[in-house]
This record gives structure tokens, C-alpha cells and sequence, in this order.
């Protein structure tokens, strides 16, 4: 018999019950070429402390989503494996949960609940751990491939008050998770300014990506309110950050003296 899937919803909990950082990967399907390569190159993975591995992107140029979702489990072992989706597309039953997003601060209905309709019947069906979650997409006016492909524009990093507000409608909606994203590759991460405000809105856990490729903005995320912060692109062009922002995550959780 398969082993019982981690509950993601708990883990995300807890790091937001108890002060303690998480850290999560993003691996991007697109960016796979050679399943066995990339199984060697990151065998390791299972024997960190590494919290959650995300798998999604928002290109959509290769038809492999299931693959990597497969190659991915081989690697993580025990860590639960999140669909962060680009699409209705991006769907499989071997992930251990989804988050179920929806583009806050975008007003193109496609990504506020369009391909959610689409997806929601699929995700029953796989009987996948649904995570409901208010997406924002916050930078510093780049066009990044998020931007992109759902044709909204993003909150500016110098209006914490109306990620404020628009975390707080999606509070009122009745969403459990808050996802602020900078977008894969951006320049420049959520400003703490937003992040602070964000978490002082919302009672719930917050996840915070994009444009952090330095211990520097590690930190900064989680010294302003970050619960979970999320790397990917960093990792695709120097790999040893991954192994760099797992100790600093851990040398923040011990001198917080959280258990």
C-alpha cells in the first residue's frame, strides 16, 4: 500500500502557530530536460531538512508535468511535493497537495476563478489536498513571465497598503494561505514593507518568493514576517544556494529559539 500523504495544510500551519521558518523549492517543469540527470544531480535532497519542494511554472512550453512531478518524488523522499500551477494543465494525483491559487491582484477573471472551474472537477477526481490560496503578484513594475501570461499588472512594491487591503479581501473571501510574488527571475523581492504589512493584516501562514538569490533577501523575507520563503530561479544558475539557504534558515530558527 502507498504510504498516506504528509498533510501540507499542517506543516504550513505550524510554521505559522510556531515562528518557525520554512523553506520550499521551486523546480520548474520547463527547465528539465534530462529526468535522470537532474535525479542524480539532486539525490541529496531527501537527507536535508528541506520543508516542501513546489513543482509549476507559468511558460508552459513542454508537455512533461507529470514526469517532473515523478522525477521530483524519487528525490525528495519524505519532503511533500506541492503543485504550485501554471495552468489546468499542471495537474497529477502523484503530487501530495496543490496550491489552489487564485490572482488577487490581477482583475483578469481567467485567473481569478476561470481555470479554477476548469481544474476544480480534476483535482476531486485525483483527490489531491486542496490548499486555498490568495496569490499576489508584488514588484517593482518588471514584466515577468507571471505578468505575462495572465495579463495583470502587479502590485507596486511602494503601495504596502494596497497589498494590505487586497490581502484583506482575500482574508474576508475566506482564503487560508497568502502567496506574495516578486515572479520567477525578478530583479527585485517583495519589499519587507509589504511583507510586514501583509502579515499584519492576515492571521495566516505567508509565503514569500521571487527574486531571492541572496542569504541578504532570505532574511530580510523572514525577519519582516515570511513564514515560508520560496527560491527557485537562484538555485537553476548557482545550485550551492539551495545548501546556503538551508543552513541560514536553520541558524534563524535556532536564534529564535523556536521548537
Amino acid at each position: 500500500m502507498p504510504k498516506p500523504k504528509r498533510s501540507v495544510s499542517k506543516i504550513l500551519k505550524q510554521f505559522h502557530r510556531s515562528g518557525k521558518k520554512g523553506l520550499a523549492w521551486l523546480v520548474d517543469p520547463d527547465k528539465i530536460l534530462n529526468h535522470g540527470q537532474f535525479e542524480e544531480e539532486y539525490a541529496w535532497i531527501k537527507n536535508t531538512n528541506l520543508d516542501l519542494v513546489f513543482v509549476g511554472g507559468s511558460q508552459l512550453s513542454r508537455d512533461n508535468f507529470r514526469e517532473v512531478v515523478s522525477s521530483v518524488k524519487k528525490i525528495a523522499g519524505e519532503i511533500p511535493v506541492v503543485i504550485f500551477p501554471g495552468s489546468q494543465i499542471q495537474l497529477t494525483e502523484e503530487a501530495d497537495a496543490i496550491l489552489f491559487l487564485s490572482l488577487i491582484s490581477g482583475r483578469n477573471p481567467e485567473y481569478l476563478i476561470g481555470r479554477q472551474v476548469l481544474a476544480a472537477p480534476l483535482i476531486k477526481e485525483m483527490q489531491l489536498q486542496s490548499l486555498p490560496t490568495a496569490y499576489m503578484l508584488v514588484n517593482e513594475g518588471e514584466i515577468t513571465s507571471v505578468q505575462y501570461v495572465s495579463q495583470t499588472l502587479p502590485l507596486p512594491n511602494s503601495k504596502p497598503d494596497l497589498a494590505k487591503a487586497t490581502a484583506l479581501a482575500g482574508l474576508y473571501l475566506g482564503m487560508r494561505y497568502f502567496y506574495l510574488d516578486a515572479g520567477s527571475g525578478a530583479k527585485s523581492p517583495v519589499s519587507g514593507q509589504v511583507i510586514r504589512s501583509v502579515k499584519s493584516a492576515v492571521n495566516s501562514p505567508l509565503i514569500v518568493g521571487g527574486g531571492i538569490d541572496s542569504v541578504g533577501r532570505l532574511k530580510t523575507a523572514y525577519r519582516n514576517g515570511a513564514d515560508v520563503v520560496v527560491i527557485g530561479n537562484a538555485v537553476e544558475k548557482k545550485p550551492g544556494f539551495l545548501k546556503e539557504a538551508l543552513e541560514t534558515r536553520q541558524l534563524l530558527n535556532l536564534s529564535l529559539n523556536v521548537n
